[in-house]
């Protein structure tokens, strides 16, 4: 999935105007689409890497802009977010060439040619685990082969649910993945999920037998970071060698149950602000960042290298305000030369693995308040596409450089 394809359309008459369109149908069975105008070379073809795109939902030298513009086709349901809930099946892409530069009525529109692709988060031979012990719910990726390999916790944001998508692409780069299920409360008492939860799932991915005991890691996406930075910060069990931090901040400690921790959330939520969509704004619920040392994670008591990976348009939570103060907290601890710092310029709050269609608002579920909302996340499409690619790039090195002990290529 994070591999790049290639698009070339041959057999075009010379200067051709044609349109490359991309459709897809999620699990939801909504459409989504993208689209770029281009014209063809003096030997009538489109290289889609080289060629540029003249209009569309991108614009410019985008190989794989017909995955990361997608959006959902005019007449959708409101506000969607596309994600692939079943690893164990590839995200099909539909590819069709159109005559002359078109915006819309693809459907009615006749076809110059077309063909479809297959994306997948798993590669071959990589084996997906149900894990369900000690009260821990979670699905474990293991690459191919007789191992041990280095383990990754990965840890999602307040969303909520089982994401395995992001432990499937890992495990196909060499690293043994446990996505973590830990906010649903259909299944799980949010007053007995606390500190001892993920420490007990750090230990089932720790002691499998194809795990490397002393080569751990911890990933965590927004309200994941914060679980991230407590734990590796105070717990005596979860001691890994690295962790990262995606659009995460430390002024939200995770230091007693979820339902206690969202009690106090509730308590910010007259800083919440609302846009001319109705669009909910949390940037402003951790702002200013705490001077009290006591209302944030001590993290100048953190001993493993920390990669933090933030968008500088995070409409969700104040990430780039959080990570200068961690900044000067480890700087003044001691231990800032574990702190590696990513930030990306109109990115928003929603990072994800490369060509993830970027979602500026989304519907989402307040699990505090059992309320559905649009919450938004922020980002401008084209940058935010580049730091999902920069980012994912980066965040792999540091894993193969702090797991594998060097920067040589981990994937399979």
């Amino acid at each position: 999935m994070d591999e790049k394809f290639q698009v070339v359309i041959k057999n075009l008459l010379p200067n051709q105007e044609v349109t490359l369109h991309s459709l897809h149908q999620s699990e939801d069975k909504d459409f989504w689409e993208a689209f770029g105008h281009y014209i063809s070379d003096e030997h009538g073809t489109v290289t889609v890497a080289k060629d540029e795109s003249l209009g569309g939902t991108y614009e410019g030298t985008e190989q794989m802009g017909l995955l990361w513009s997608l959006r959902p086709v005019p007449g959708s349901r409101p506000a969607l977010r596309l994600r692939k809930m079943n690893v164990l099946t590839p995200m099909v892409i539909n590819i069709s060439v159109y005559n002359g530069h078109l915006s819309q009525g693809f459907s009615q529109a006749s076809l110059l040619a077309t063909t479809v692709t297959e994306r997948w988060y798993m590669a071959p031979g990589v084996k997906r685990v149900n894990i369900k012990e000690k009260g821990v719910l979670g699905t474990l990726f293991l690459p191919p082969g007789s191992g041990p390999y280095p383990g990754v916790l990965d840890l999602w944001g307040g969303g909520g649910g089982l994401i395995e998508y992001r432990s499937a692409l890992l495990a196909s780069h060499g690293f043994a993945s446990m996505a973590l299920e830990y906010l649903s409360p259909e299944k799980l008492k949010m007053t007995e999920v606390d500190g001892t939860y993920f420490e007990k799932a750090y230990q089932i991915l720790q002691n499998h037998p194809l795990v490397q005991k002393d080569k751990m890691a911890v990933l965590g996406l927004c309200f994941g970071s914060a679980i991230t930075l407590t734990m590796t910060a105070y717990s005596r069990v979860i001691k890994p060698q690295c962790c990262v931090c995606i659009s995460g901040s430390h002024a939200i400690p995770v230091d007693k149950c979820l339902f206690e921790v969202f009690e106090d959330i509730k308590k910010l939520n007259g800083k919440i602000q609302v846009n001319e969509d109705n669009h909910l704004i949390h940037r402003n619920t951790i702002l200013p960042i705490p001077s009290d040392p006591a209302l944030k994670v001590d993290v100048g008591r953190i001993k493993c290298p920390l990669l933090l990976v933030n968008g500088t348009d995070d409409q969700n939570w104040a990430t780039v305000e959080s990570a200068e103060d961690m900044e000067m907290m480890m700087k003044k601890a001691g231990n800032r030369q574990l702190l590696t710092v990513l930030t990306y310029p109109d990115a928003g709050h929603l990072i994800e693995p490369p060509y993830t269609p970027h979602f500026r608002a989304t519907n989402f579920l307040l699990h505090k308040m059992n309320e559905k909302v649009v919450m938004l996340w922020g980002g401008q499409t084209k940058p935010h596409a580049y730091a999902q690619e920069d980012s994912w790039k980066k965040i792999l090195a540091f894993f193969r450089e702090h797991l594998y002990g060097s920067s040589v290529k981990a994937k399979l």
